[in-house]
């Protein structure tokens, strides 16, 4: 295929994913009243599944500060078409969130034909990974960073004089950086694996570069985070180092594998 060919086969892959994206977003639309009081303010209710969870743990192992104070969540619109633009980006993303796997698998067939079937073998479930890597990353941020965020800046107090009242793009912008940036963030591990495989990177070079590795995943998380308060960070940072820490663990494996092949044909 020349240049051209490939750039109009990728112009349909991007479409056919857009075109997902917006199937989704209009299912999310229709059924917004549900997703905005059931999904997208779950997480400011005391009751909320995670909450009750923590504070179960919390007693358990003695950590009483794992159960969230009761706080009365209300947020303002300051704009008169806030709500209107606001029900449009919670439709398009959460039809993101909902179609990512396709999304996904219309991109790797752009890139499957130009692999060779060693490289197809190796890579064999790379979508069940990736789309459960990126939902993993959803949930975290939305069971527990989310609910974590949420009460603290609610009870965190100045003055008793100063009355917190949010906007509720604030809520929704805050919403979309703590779960669709961490499970983009959580694919860490199979980019580490992909660079391994061509030799990009290799487990000495991430070993020796661990302390950079920490400041570039705490910037990271400051970008998720736009409140970057040191328990938001906390939160966020601990399980993006154990992802960099799994895919020292993925590209050790991936070199011995690969000084093992060459050995054989030496």
């Amino acid at each position: 295929m020349s240049f051209i060919d490939h750039l109009e086969e990728l112009r349909w892959h991007i479409i056919r994913a857009v075109i997902a994206v917006l199937v989704a977003a209009v299912i999310v639309f229709i059924y917004s009243d549900f997703v905005v009081d059931t999904i997208l303010f779950g997480p400011t209710k005391s009751d909320f599944i995670s909450a009750r969870w923590l504070c179960s743990l919390g007693q358990s192992i003695g950590i009483n500060a794992l159960c969230f104070k009761q706080v009365e969540t209300k947020f303002l619109e300051t704009t008169m078409t806030g709500q209107f633009i606001a029900s449009f980006t919670l439709a398009f993303i959460g039809g993101f969130v909902v179609a990512f796997p396709y999304i996904f698998w219309e991109f790797w067939r752009f890139v499957k034909p130009a692999l060779s079937a060693k490289e197809l073998r190796r890579t064999r479930g790379i979508i069940f990974w990736v789309s459960l890597l990126f939902f993993t990353g959803v949930a975290f941020g939305y069971f527990i960073l989310t609910p974590f965020m949420v009460n603290f800046y609610f009870n965190y107090k100045l003055s008793e004089q100063i009355q917190i009242m949010p906007t509720f793009s604030d809520y929704l912008e805050n919403l979309i950086y703590t779960t669709v940036g961490i499970g983009v963030l959580f694919q860490m591990p199979l980019l580490v694996m992909l660079l391994a495989k061509i030799g990009f990177v290799t487990a000495r070079f991430l070993r020796k570069y661990r302390r950079h590795a920490f400041v570039i995943i705490l910037i990271a998380a400051a970008i998720i985070t736009p409140s970057t308060d040191p328990f938001s960070l906390t939160i966020v940072t601990i399980p993006l180092y154990l992802l960099f820490e799994a895919s020292i663990m993925i590209a050790s494996r991936i070199n011995k594998r690969q000084e093992k092949e060459m050995k054989e044909w030496s």
